[in-house]
């Protein structure tokens, strides 16, 4: 199983900082925020009235029938999108690869938000015979992978993780696994989400999640800060085509990086809060580093979970100290959530392309509105400000609601 090397060829990316590489990367390194008031809906009514939103995304052109298109929910568009751009990212001949060992793990924290609304409203209002036939279609959390699967006619593994905001990560992550088991060459992996509606809002903001910093949309995102006071919701996709190496070097690909290591476990401990000590999360990240093959001096950056919330980043500064000990200290940490807002199941998906590109160009993305840090947030969170260096191991932490903790590791592709 070990021998089989897995790598990274394609990244597809839509995203509130931009739906091309080119845009994402610049907006990260430049510091760019994606959030602002919402257009989704009125948010006159709401307490959070920002969030990150996909904006100028016409669904209908990734589709081979763009009738399809309203057939589906915005989170299974968005992988839809993600999807082709990786693909064409990676350059692959689908006419020359089996498809029977091209598989795709495409995850979603919660599925079809806005098609149980919309269809909700519309049976109370207008009776069950007014309920659309592709209500359940749309809905159900699976409908991304599967749509994805039929649009390119991949036959390999099919699943759809779901893991709330560790989805992306562990799509990834099993779909490594799978690769190095030999059951498939390659996969579409990632995740995909769009709950910014009237429900997911006020769900969120019911549970004291969200930041209410409505008058600074820009800076109402500040992991790691003093003042920080929630989250932002995000939507969009990460997907990346990963392929065994030797699949890839056989058709001359484009490699990022190797994915090297990924790690999981549960915290066992409450609904929505980590363990206040990080040991899950510190066992997740030691996990990938022993899969990786790397020990705690070899990681150069780390793209945090962190969300801007006041447990949440203390929880997972504690896990990164208990996981790599005093080189914890001397390691880059930090959070492009700061600029897109928190992505739920696609999180993992645009993170680990933050990570693949910052080896790739040697930039570390920085926490943006880190103005006050926390003292309890005492590692280098690299604030305000990209920087370069040399990345040669990366390390994207996704953390979810129910104690799910998944950990990947890239690394530099040496041949």
């Amino acid at each position: 199983m070990s021998e089989r090397r897995v790598v990274v060829t394609g990244i597809g990316v839509i995203s509130p900082v931009g739906n091309d590489i080119p845009t994402f990367w610049e907006s990260l390194t430049t510091g760019r925020s994606g959030i602002r008031r919402f257009e989704a809906f009125d948010s006159d009514i709401y307490e959070c009235k920002i969030a990150g939103e996909v904006r100028n995304f016409e669904p209908a052109p990734f589709f081979k029938n763009p009738k399809s298109a309203k057939r589906t929910d915005r989170f299974t568009q968005f992988a839809v999108a993600a999807s082709q751009f990786a693909l064409e990212d990676s350059g692959i001949d689908l006419e020359k690869v089996d498809r029977n060992r091209f598989g795709v793990m495409l995850g979603s924290g919660i599925g079809g938000l806005r098609s149980m609304e919309d269809e909700s409203k519309r049976l109370f209002e207008r009776g069950p015979t007014r309920v659309s036939p592709f209500t359940i279609a749309m809905m159900i959390s699976n409908m991304a992978s599967g749509i994805v699967s039929m649009e390119y006619d991949l036959r390999g593994p099919n699943m759809c993780i779901v893991t709330a905001c560790a989805t992306a990560n562990n799509s990834l992550g099993e779909a490594w696994r799978i690769i190095k088991f030999g059951d498939a060459d390659a996969f579409l992996a990632g995740g995909c989400e769009a709950t910014i509606t009237p429900l997911g809002i006020s769900g969120f903001a019911a549970m004291k999640a969200l930041s209410l910093r409505n008058d600074e949309p820009a800076e109402a995102c500040r992991p790691f800060d003093r003042d920080r006071d929630g989250f932002i919701m995000g939507e969009g996709a990460g997907i990346m085509v990963i392929e065994e190496l030797e699949h890839a070097k056989a058709r001359g690909a484009h490699i990022y990086c190797e994915l090297a290591g990924y790690g999981c476990s549960a915290d066992a401990y409450h609904m929505t809060a980590p363990l206040p000590d990080g040991e899950g999360a510190a066992r997740a990240m030691q996990i990938a580093m022993r899969h990786a093959k790397v020990n705690a001096d070899d990681i150069d950056y780390i793209n945090a979970h962190a969300t801007s919330t006041p447990i949440g980043d203390v929880c997972e500064t504690k896990a990164i100290k208990r996981a790599l000990g005093e080189r914890a200290y001397k390691t880059p940490v930090s959070s492009t959530k700061s600029m897109t807002g928190h992505l739920l199941g696609a999180a993992g998906g645009v993170e680990l392309a933050a990570c693949a590109l910052a080896i790739k160009h040697g930039v570390i993305p920085p926490t943006i509105n880190l103005e006050n840090p926390d003292p309890e947030c005492d590692l280098d969170n690299v604030p305000n400000t990209a920087r370069e260096a040399k990345i040669k191991v990366a390390m994207s932490n996704s953390f979810g609601f129910g104690g799910h903790n998944a950990t990947l590791i890239v690394s530099e592709f040496a041949g």
